[in-house]
C-alpha cells in the first residue's frame, strides 16, 4: 500500500486539476441552463453526439480517482498550497536609502518557511531587519557594500528570517546614499500544485475549442462530427487503442538493461508508440473518408449542397483530428500511470530504497510536453495525408506519408552530415529541410532540474 500511494499521488494531483476544470465547466453549464434551458439542452446534445462523450468518460474516471484516492493522499497540504499560490512567487525591489538614515521600510510580505532563496545587494554597508530600532546594534542581516548577500536552502549562510515577515527595515550609517536591490523567491509547501491550474485550463480549453468551432463554423462542424464518428466506428480504431494500452503496460516489465535508464527508455518507447498509432489512425481515416468518398462519387453528393470544397476538406481534416485527440487522451492517461509506476517498480527490482512520490511526479510532468508535441506531429502528417487523399488512393498515401515521416526525422542528421565537403549530401540535406517538415524539432527535451529560485540572480 505504501508503494501504491507513492506512484499514485502524482496521478491523484493530476486528476485534482482535471476535477477543477470539470467543476468550472459544470458551473458554466448550470448557469447556462438557468438562463436558457434550450441552450443547456443543446449543449448536452452536442456532448453526446460527438467525440466529447468518450472524452467525458475519461474525465469522469479521473474525477473518480480524485475522490476515491483522497483519503490516502495529502489533501491538507494540497489545499493549503493552493490557497497560498497567489501570495508566492518572485518579489523584486530597488530603493535608494539616504545617508545616515535608520529603518527605511521596504514592503515585503512573505513566510520564512516558504523561502526558496533571496538576494540582497547594496553600494554601502547596510543592516536589514524585520523590526525597527535594531540597526547595526542587532542586525538580522548585514550586507557589505559591493558584496551581494545570497541565501539558498543548499548554502551555508543562515536564513535569518523567521515566521511571517511584513516589511524589511534598512539602516544606512554611511555618509553616502546607497541603492539597495533585492530579489525574494518564495514557493508553497507543495510546489507540485502549480500544475493544477494548468491541467484545469487544459480541460476548459479543450471543451471551449470544440464549442467555439461548433458555433463559428456549423457546416464544417457537421462534416467533422460525421467524419469523427466514422473513424471511431472503424474496427481498426478500437484495435489500435487496445494495442496501445497493452504495449504501454508491457513496457513496464521489459528489461531494458540500461543501467538505471529504464524509465527513460520506457518514456521514449511509449511516446513513439502513441505517436505512431495516432499517425496510423490519421492515414487510415484520411484514406477511407476522403479518397474513397472521392473515388466513389459520394463526395459529389455533399458538394452539391451549399458546402464548398474548402469547408469539405477542412471538415474532413478536423474530423480526423478529433479521434486523434481522443487517442492521445486515453493512451496519454495510461502512459502517465505506467511512467509513475515504473519509477517505483525499478527501485524495487534494483533493491533500492523506495523513492519519494516527488520523483514519480517529476517523471510524469516531463512527458506531458512530449505528448503535446507528438500530437502536433500527428496533426501535421494528418494534414499531409488529407491533401494526398484528394488525389491518390490509400496505398500511395501510406507510402508517401511514411516516407515523409522517415525523411522528416532524418533531415536534421542529413543537414549535420552536410557540413563536410560532399556537395551532393549538402544539397540533399538542404532540399529535405526546405521541402519537407523537419519533425525532429517536435521532439521534447527534458527540462533542466534547476530549482525555481535559481532563475533569479542568486545563481
Amino acid at each position: 500500500m505504501s508503494n501504491l500511494s507513492i506512484w499514485l499521488t502524482p496521478l491523484w494531483l493530476f486528476s485534482i486539476g482535471i476535477t477543477l476544470g470539470a467543476a468550472v465547466l459544470a458551473i458554466a453549464w448550470a448557469i447556462l441552463w438557468l438562463v436558457n434551458r434550450r441552450a443547456g439542452k443543446a449543449v448536452l446534445e452536442i456532448v453526446r453526439e460527438g467525440v466529447l462523450q468518450p472524452i467525458s468518460y475519461v474525465l469522469i474516471a479521473m474525477i473518480a480517482l480524485a475522490v476515491l484516492a483522497s483519503p490516502a493522499m495529502p489533501v491538507g497540504r494540497m489545499l493549503n498550497s493552493l490557497a497560498r499560490l497567489p501570495a508566492v512567487g518572485e518579489h523584486t525591489f530597488e530603493i535608494t536609502v539616504p545617508e545616515r538614515s535608520d529603518d527605511v521600510p521596504i514592503s515585503a510580505l512573505f513566510r520564512a518557511d516558504e523561502l526558496q532563496g533571496y538576494f540582497l545587494e547594496s553600494e554601502q554597508d547596510v543592516a536589514v531587519n524585520v523590526e525597527p530600532k535594531k540597526g547595526f546594534s542587532e542586525p538580522l542581516i548585514q550586507v557589505e557594500g559591493g558584496q551581494p548577500y545570497r541565501w539558498s536552502p543548499w548554502g551555508n549562510l543562515p536564513r535569518g528570517f523567521e515566521g511571517e515577515v511584513e516589511a524589511l527595515y534598512v539602516t544606512n550609517e554611511s555618509d553616502l546614499p546607497t541603492v539597495v536591490r533585492g530579489v525574494i523567491q518564495t514557493d508553497v509547501e507543495m510546489p507540485e500544485v502549480h500544475q493544477l491550474p494548468i491541467a484545469a485550463l487544459g480541460v476548459i480549453c479543450l471543451y471551449g475549442l470544440y464549442f467555439f468551432i461548433r458555433i463559428l463554423a456549423p457546416k464544417l462542424s457537421v462534416i467533422a462530427t460525421a467524419t469523427a464518428k466514422e473513424a471511431m466506428s472503424q474496427p481498426i480504431y478500437p484495435l489500435l487503442l487496445i494495442v496501445g494500452v497493452v504495449a504501454l503496460i508491457a513496457y513496464i516489465y521489459i528489461p531494458y538493461n540500461t543501467f538505471g535508464e529504464d524509465v527513460k527508455m520506457l518514456k521514449t518507447s511509449g511516446m513513439t508508440t502513441i505517436k505512431v498509432l495516432a499517425i496510423l489512425v490519421a492515414l487510415w481515416t484520411a484514406s477511407v473518408s476522403v479518397a474513397e468518398e472521392i473515388d466513389g462519387r459520394t463526395a459529389l453528393t455533399v458538394l452539391s449542397k451549399p458546402v464548398g470544397r474548402r469547408p469539405f476538406i477542412l471538415g474532413k481534416y478536423l474530423g480526423i483530428l478529433w479521434p486523434i485527440v481522443l487517442l492521445f487522451i486515453v493512451l496519454g492517461v495510461v502512459f502517465l500511470f505506467t511512467v509513475s509506476y515504473k519509477v517505483v517498480y525499478d527501485a524495487r527490482e534494483s533493491a533500492r530504497t523506495a523513492p519519494q512520490w516527488q520523483a514519480c511526479y517529476v517523471e510524469v510532468v516531463r512527458i506531458v510536453p512530449g505528448l503535446v508535441l507528438a500530437f502536433f506531429e500527428a496533426a501535421i502528417l494528418a494534414a499531409i495525408s488529407v491533401a494526398i487523399s484528394t488525389r491518390l488512393s490509400m496505398l500511395p498515401n501510406l507510402v508517401l506519408c511514411g516516407s515523409i515521416y522517415v525523411l522528416g526525422h532524418l533531415a536534421a542528421l542529413i543537414v549535420k552530415s552536410s557540413v563536410g565537403e560532399i556537395v551532393f549530401v549538402r544539397f540533399v540535406g538542404r532540399l529535405i529541410a526546405i521541402v519537407l517538415p523537419v519533425l525532429t524539432i517536435l521532439r521534447s527535451k527534458a527540462p533542466s532540474p534547476v530549482p525555481r529560485w535559481c532563475r533569479m540572480r542568486t545563481c
